[in-house]
């Protein structure tokens, strides 16, 4: 059975050049504004530390707040071995508050990456002590819910205090996400109640076939949680209509894909990941593709990702044929509809 496209997203790394980080950042949120307007159900950011690629996009989110008004705001994903939870918690709550209960925070888990080569800058005297496991998102989560943090409330002079972290946002800590890419990480999220974010990158287990191995991952992880097929699932892929762009584009789209063709069906690196290949031609034919996959019928949601270095005005082309031609060739309606 395939079920009608109810949610579309896209997904950006929102690259900036180092001598001029402010025009990147306002690239980002101007293509979350556009997105907006086109329809756009969510607008997801990545995560990239020491890159030229966002580093705070709790940060750039609360300014996309401030222009938008109904687009959700995501994040795929938050790795918290960069984070403290209680502070981040603090973070997420605040911004949950200005855009009126529209974010949905996506993480993942784990050691931070080259992380013997940061620790004196990150955890200088604690990183062989840190806990980078699903602890540290359980009590992220539960801080979001508002348990007790301390064991005072009151006033003290003229200071009142709260037992939980504030802004409460009500509601926040059903609407995270977990980025998952291995059966073991695909059975916690569902077990634990987080919705999923599946993306273009899963560990090779049984194939290295990237869309029966996606396919087996879905399954999984609805079979598990407790919502069964009721429970979200957001695709993320890489998909380039090329609808309304010039031949110039069309060159280098074709060009962008075929440079990282090499690694598909290839398992790479000690965990086997398997990369998707990324779909480029018009959008009659991205949607013969995806409706013929095994993977993408069993999803309602997407985050179609935006390719890293792309020109802004190639995200505009990109993000007017998904939602204006894309989108509804995949059972998608436009809120505006």
């Amino acid at each position: 059975m395939t079920r009608p496209l109810r949610s579309l997203g896209f997904l950006t790394i929102g690259l900036f050049d180092r001598d001029d980080p402010r025009a990147g950042h306002e690239t980002t949120l101007s293509i979350i504004e556009r997105g907006e307007r086109l329809g756009f159900d969510n607008a997801w950011l990545r995560d990239r530390h020491l890159q030229y690629g966002i580093s705070s996009p709790v940060a750039v989110l609360a300014a996309a707040s401030q222009r938008t008004s109904r687009i959700r705001l995501g994040t795929a994903v938050i790795p918290l071995g960069w984070e403290n939870p209680l502070r981040l918690a603090e973070d997420l709550a605040t911004v949950d508050v200005l855009s009126g209960g529209r974010l949905q925070p996506g993480f993942s888990v784990g050691p931070p990456r080259r992380l013997d080569e940061i620790a004196p800058a990150l955890y200088p005297n604690t990183a062989d002590r840190e806990d980078f496991g699903y602890e540290r998102l359980a009590r992220l989560r539960r801080f979001l819910a508002g348990v007790q943090v301390s064991p005072f409330a009151g006033t003290e002079g003229i200071e009142e205090y709260s037992e939980r972290i504030e802004p409460h946002a009500a509601g926040l800590a059903d609407r995270l996400w977990y980025g998952a890419g291995s059966p073991t990480s695909t059975a916690w999220a569902a077990e634990n109640g987080f919705h999923l974010l599946t993306s273009s990158v899963i560990q090779s287990v049984h194939s290295t076939d990237f869309d029966a191995e996606q396919d087996a991952q879905i399954r999984q992880y609805r079979e598990t949680h407790p919502d069964g097929e009721r429970a979200r699932v957001s695709q993320g892929l890489v998909v380039v209509p090329t609808d309304s762009a010039t031949p110039e584009q069309v060159r280098r789209y074709e060009a962008y894909a075929e440079a990282r063709r090499g690694r598909v069906g290839i398992p790479q690196g000690p965990k086997g990941l398997l990369f998707a290949e990324d779909i480029v031609g018009t959008s009659e034919q991205i949607a013969e593709r995806l409706l013929s996959s095994r993977s993408f019928p069993q999803v309602d949601e997407v985050a179609f990702a935006l390719p890293f270095d792309f020109a802004p005005d190639d995200y505009v082309q990109i993000l007017e044929d998904i939602a204006g031609r894309l989108g509804p060739l995949l059972g998608w309606e436009s809120p505006a509809a």
